[in-house]
C-alpha cells in the first residue's frame, strides 16, 4: 500500500518576483538607498520608528498593485488536487506578501505578513489593507496602545510556526523548494532536514542554490513557467 503523499513546499522571492513584487537585493530593490540595520531590526524601530513604518507602508501599498501569477494559482490547485485524494500539501513561505492566500492557498509566513499590523503592546493582530498611513502611526483597537507595528519577523527576531514546520517535515514524502536562495536560515536548512528524513527532494530557482545538493532534482527556470509543470508531473506520479 502506497503511502499517502505529504508534499511540503518552501516559497522564496522568486515565486512573487514574477508578479512584479520587489526584491531587496536586486539592483533597484528594496535595500536601494536603505541598510538593513536601519529598517529591519527591532533596534530600528527603537531609534526611528518613523523610518521603519514609512518603509513598510510603502511596502504594504506596492501589494495592490500585484496579482498572483502561474505559480501560486498552481500551488494553490495542487493543494486542492491532493486533499481530495486524501493527502496533504504544506505550504511554507518566506515572502511577507499575501499572493498565495489570494490565489487560495493557505501559507505559513515564516517572516510575517505585509498585510498584517500586529500591536507591540497587546499582540492583537489586524488585517487591513486598506489601512495603508505612511505619515502616521495607527493605534491598537483592543488595548488602545498609540502604534502598531509591521507584522514583520525583523533580523534578530524568531521566525513564525517553527513547531508547526517541524511537524510538518516529520511527515513529508516530497519537498519542493521554490524561488530561494538558500542562504537564509533556518529556512535553507529544511531542505537538508526533508532530505535526510528520506523525502524526494526538489529545487526550482533560475540557479542552483547554495543548499542544493546532488540528490536533489533541479529545475531551472522562471516559477511562473516551470512550477505549474513540475506540480503536474508530482501530481500525476503513482
Amino acid at each position: 500500500m502506497r503511502t499517502p503523499r505529504h508534499l511540503v513546499v518552501m516559497t522564496g522571492a522568486g515565486v512573487s518576483a514574477d508578479s512584479g513584487v520587489r526584491t531587496f537585493r536586486d539592483a533597484g530593490g528594496l535595500w536601494e538607498g536603505h541598510r538593513p540595520e536601519d529598517v529591519a531590526t527591532p533596534e530600528a524601530w527603537a531609534r526611528d520608528p518613523r523610518l521603519v513604518w514609512r518603509f513598510y507602508q510603502e511596502r504594504r501599498a506596492q501589494l495592490r498593485t500585484v496579482e498572483p501569477n502561474a505559480a501560486h494559482r498552481a500551488l494553490a490547485h495542487a493543494a486542492d488536487a491532493l486533499a481530495a485524494q486524501g493527502e496533504r500539501l504544506t505550504l511554507i513561505t518566506q515572502n511577507v506578501d499575501d499572493l498565495h492566500e489570494r490565489a487560495g492557498s493557505e501559507a505559513l509566513h515564516m517572516h510575517g505578513e505585509l498585510a498584517s499590523l500586529r500591536c507591540e503592546r497587546c499582540g492583537d493582530r489586524v488585517r487591513d489593507l486598506d489601512r495603508v498611513a505612511p505619515d502616521e502611526f495607527l493605534p491598537c483597537a483592543v488595548c488602545g496602545h498609540a502604534r502598531l507595528r509591521p507584522d514583520i519577523v525583523w533580523f534578530g527576531e524568531v521566525p513564525f510556526h517553527l513547531d508547526a514546520i517541524e511537524q510538518a517535515l516529520l511527515t513529508c514524502t516530497h519537498f519542493l523548494a521554490i524561488g530561494t536562495s538558500g542562504q537564509v536560515w533556518p529556512a535553507a536548512g529544511m531542505l537538508h532536514t526533508a532530505r535526510s528524513r528520506g523525502a524526494r527532494t526538489f529545487v526550482q530557482a533560475l540557479e542552483l542554490p547554495a543548499n542544493a545538493d546532488p540528490l536533489d532534482t533541479f529545475v531551472e527556470g522562471r516559477a511562473c513557467e516551470v512550477v505549474p509543470r513540475l506540480l503536474r508531473d508530482l501530481l500525476d506520479e503513482r
